[in-house]
Order: structure tokens, then sequence, then C-alpha cells
């Protein structure tokens, strides 16, 4: 099997191809397939299968789209080659299933062509249009390496703690933005006239050095709103450690909301986690019950904290069901986006492979976020924190 033919350019290639189809196969991966091959040769069609499989695929979801861009690239047959595929059923969606979608990697449709949107917004943007560098993944510490992809409902308090002390650590390259004070700076393009004219005291009032400056940049503000109605009951605690950590690394405003809007900024700066959550869940009197995600919007823009969104990065964290109409919620998240500098959308359900935004809701709000990020562990909270880095820094 492949004879003359550069093992290093043909993984590249075949990665590419995963990657235009939105599996993000990072440079590690592609490493080791490049080893595996010089190890291994492959000398019949389902060794190459199982190499490739084995070393660019993480998750099961990824296995329909490998198949199909591996029998694009060969031919055909790659059904054929693992005897488990046709054992992987597919829940057929019901009417009455609000998350319920067709494959997100169909090859008979666009992506986000049944989506219940009229302009595809870029937060469902293909792999090459994002971000052009893959995402290699994270080393994680040995005591959070086996709790980062635990479901949020099957974590005690101890280690919902440990991981939130983790989120906190995470929060070390924060965007920024400019301001308008001024710093002396060689590399400045200004001229600092003041300075210049003190420093020509030295030389007889005459300006031999020229003295640059150029604005001070200060981290960008970050603001985050954390829905703990019913339906976000199991997230809720797990949001709390992240509104922490985003609130004693980053100096972010906090808020949580189900019918009505509480800031839980000055609470979750305890020094102490535990008294912090415990604080914040007795503050939010109407947790676990409906949800306003619109009214709650417009309380945040028309209250005197409306200016903290002004130029922020703003995360939302819900699920999209929402008890106020399409129309009243989509007008709200206009008029956020106007005043924010970045909108991003966590949901907890969009980590399932056929995800599709059916929820009037969270359709009605997609347009008007820049992001949509799944939100089910803590490594994908953790994937939120370098989000917020890489959207702050490539503007």
């Amino acid at each position: 099997m492949l004879p003359g033919v550069d093992r290093a350019a043909f993984a590249v290639a075949l990665a590419v191809r995963l990657r235009q189809r939105g599996v993000p196969v990072g440079f590690t991966a592609i490493e080791n397939f490049v080893r595996a091959l010089a190890v291994s040769p492959p000398d019949s069609l389902p060794r190459l299968y199982w190499t490739a499989r084995i070393n660019l695929v993480r998750q099961r979801s990824e296995i329909d789209v490998f198949d199909a861009v591996f029998a694009a690239v060969f031919g055909g047959g790659a059904l054929a080659l693992d005897p488990h595929a046709r054992r992987r059923s597919r829940t057929p969606a019901g009417d009455d299933d609000a998350f319920a979608s067709l494959p997100a990697n169909s090859t008979d449709q666009q992506q986000g062509d049944a989506l219940p949107w009229v302009t595809l917004p870029p937060v469902v943007a293909d792999a090459e249009e994002s971000d052009s560098s893959p995402a290699v993944p994270e080393r994680l510490p040995s005591d959070v390496s086996g709790l980062a992809e635990v479901p949020f409902e099957h974590l005690d308090d101890r280690e919902m703690e440990l991981l939130g002390t983790w989120l906190r650590s995470a929060v070390a390259d924060w965007p920024t933005r400019r301001s308008r004070r001024l710093a002396a700076n060689p590399r400045g393009r200004r001229i600092a006239v003041r300075a210049t004219v003190q420093r020509s005291r030295r030389t007889g009032w005459e300006p031999l050095h020229l003295v640059r400056e150029r604005a001070v940049d200060k981290p960008r503000r970050v603001v985050m709103l954390c829905d703990v109605s019913q339906s976000m009951q199991a997230q809720a605690p797990a949001y709390f450690h992240l509104m922490r950590a985003l609130a004693l690394a980053a100096d972010a405003e906090v808020f949580a909301f189900a019918t009505s809007l509480t800031r839980l900024t000055a609470v979750l700066t305890h020094k102490s986690a535990a008294v912090a959550i415990e604080q914040a869940t007795d503050k939010v009197t109407d947790r676990f019950g409906g949800t306003l995600i619109a009214t709650n919007v417009q309380a945040l823009l028309s209250s005197h904290h409306g200016g903290t969104v002004r130029g922020a990065i703003v995360i939302v964290g819900s699920d999209g069901w929402d008890s106020d109409s399409p129309e009243a919620l989509a007008a709200a998240m206009a008029r956020l986006r106007r005043r924010a500098h970045r909108v991003i959308w966590m949901n907890p359900r969009a980590s399932a492979p056929d995800f599709e935004p059916r929820v009037a809701g969270m359709a009605a709000a997609l347009p008007y976020c820049d992001r949509l990020l799944p939100a089910d562990t803590f490594r994908s909270l953790h994937h939120v924190i370098t989000e917020i880095s890489r959207v702050g820094h490539r503007i």
C-alpha cells in the first residue's frame, strides 16, 4: 500500500480533509499517524483504515465522518472494514424531541441548511473558514484528568471544587483591548511631545531623542449570564464554578437568571469556594423554576450594570428554553449584540452528535451569537475559556 508516497504528506492531506468535514485533528494525532505508518507499513486497505482511525479519531461521533472521508479517498468500502459499523444505531428523531435533528455531517445537504434561520451565522462556519490552526489536546493535571469528561450530575461537591480550581488556573492568557491611556514605548508610532521636550532640556533644548508612546492595553471585560431554571438544574453548580473562576481571575461581572436577574459577582468572589457556591445558591431565590431569557437580557441592558456590557465579551449559559416569545428574545439579543464586543452562547445540549437548535428561543438567539459552544463537561468549560482568549486576540 502507498508505494513511493511521502508518509507525512499523505497524513497531512488526510487530516486536512477530516478538518474540512469538522473533525478536529491536531498536530499530535498527525505525528502519531506518521510514526505508526513508519513502524507498521500498511500492506492492506483494512490495516491502513485501522491505523488511520486509531490515530486520527478521538470521539465516537467522528467515526461516520472518518468513514465517509476514507471511502472518498480510497473508493468506498469503509463500512465493510469496520465489523461494528452496522451496530451503530441512530435513534429516530421524533416530533416531540426538541433537540432531535438530522446528522450534522450529512453529505446530502450543506451544514446548516435545515436550521430555522434565514442567514447562516458564523457560529456554524466550516472548519477551514474558522481558525486555520488545528486544535491540539491540552495536557490535564493528574488529579483532574479522570474527571474532565464526567457529566456534571455525577460529580460531588469536592470534585466540583477541584475542577473549579482547575478552571481558575486556566484563565491565564486573557484577551485585551486598547485603552485611552498612553505610555512610553520605543515601538510606538506616536511621538510623546511632552516627554520629548523634557528630555531636550539635557541637550540645550534640541530634541535629539524622540520619545515614542503607544496606547496601553487592558484586559477586556467579561460578563456572564447563567440560566438556573429547572432544565439547567444539573449544569447550574458547574456554571457557578466557571463564573467564580472568571470573577476571581478576570474581574468579570456574573449574573444568574430564571424569572428574574440576580447579580452574583460579590458572593462568588469569596475566598472559600464552598461558601461562595452556597451563598450564590441561597441568593438566587427563583432557581429551578421558569425561564425568561429575553426579559432578563433586557433587564440587564436597562439597569445600571448595562454599561459593563459595552465592549465586553458576553457569555450566556442556557439551553435555549424560554417562556418569552422568540421575537422578544431576538430583539433583546440584537440589542445585546450591538453593545457587546462578542457574544458566546454555551449550550449543554450542543455536545450531542446530531444537535440541531430547533428550540424557538435558541433559534431566535443564534443569529446574534458569534460562537455556539457545548458545555456539558468541565473539559468543554475549559474550551470555553480557551475560545474566549482566541476570539479576543483575533480582533
